[in-house]
Parts: C-alpha cells; sequence; structure tokens
C-alpha cells in the first residue's frame, strides 16, 4: 500500500480537546489516521497523518473495433 503523508507542528496554547477537535475534523472529512504524535517536553505537538493512495485503473477497452 501506499501512503500520502501530511506533517505539521502545533504550539503549546493549543488545549488537547482542541488538537482533539482537530484530528477528529481531518479523519472524518479528509479520510486521514494519525500516523504519529509526539508531544515534546516544553508541549508542542508534532503530528503525523496518512492515508491511503488509491490507484484508480481505467476500465476503458485498449482496443477500439473499427467502424463498419
Amino acid at each position: 500500500m501506499e501512503y500520502e503523508f501530511q506533517r505539521f507542528q502545533l504550539p503549546r496554547t493549543l488545549s488537547r480537546s482542541a488538537v482533539r477537535r482537530l484530528l477528529t475534523d481531518h479523519a472524518e472529512y479528509g479520510g486521514w489516521e494519525l500516523a504519529r504524535l509526539r508531544l515534546y517536553p516544553d508541549g508542542t505537538r508534532k503530528v503525523e497523518l496518512r492515508r491511503r493512495i488509491i490507484r484508480v485503473r481505467s476500465t476503458l477497452a485498449r482496443e477500439t473495433l473499427p467502424y463498419v
């Protein structure tokens, strides 16, 4: 499986409930899932989200029939 990643840093001024709400919105509306969250001693958080890349294959016929 292939994934695309989104990484960002959250300031220490955000509350736990605000972070939870932000991550929930990303999961529900963007299809992201939490891959990693690091909480540093100074209170900042580094977040890594991922979602699966879905490749779409063409269902059209490769060969076309000649017109009669």
